[in-house]
């Protein structure tokens, strides 16, 4: 059998060697880089004009806490295959003090909420 036939079907449809469907992000872990789950992509968000992702809003809490959604810059996430996850350089304090929005009440996502949150994260990556 040809290694290009074999590589090409153990590809799923929704992931290429470049590429990975939006479906298949959503719902997967993020980890701090000691190990730590800090929840899991909700959605991402995508520019409408330049088509790039520019946020993968996480969602954190539960129960007690109540659901709170933390957009996280799509370049500050890494894949970690032993994880089966992403990883940020991004500790669950650091996190609870990051921008965050309660669901039903999502932000704008305008160029103001933009700048907040870049000076949130360019001071801590």
């Amino acid at each position: 059998m040809d290694l290009d036939t074999d590589r090409d079907n153990t590809l799923k449809t929704d992931e290429t060697q470049e590429l990975i469907s939006s479906e298949k992000v959503d719902g997967t872990s993020v980890y701090s880089r000691d190990g730590d789950k800090l929840g899991s992509i909700h959605h991402v968000m995508v520019g409408k004009r330049d088509g790039r992702v520019r946020y993968a809003v996480l969602s954190f809490g539960g129960l007690f806490e109540g659901d709170r959604y933390y957009p996280l810059p799509w370049g500050a996430l890494t894949y970690n295959t032993d994880l089966d996850g992403y990883e940020i350089a991004l500790e669950k304090e650091q996190l609870k003090n990051s921008p965050s929005f309660e669901r039903g009440s999502e932000p704008a996502f305008d160029a103001d909420y933009d700048r907040k949150l870049q000076g949130y994260y360019d001071s801590r990556f």
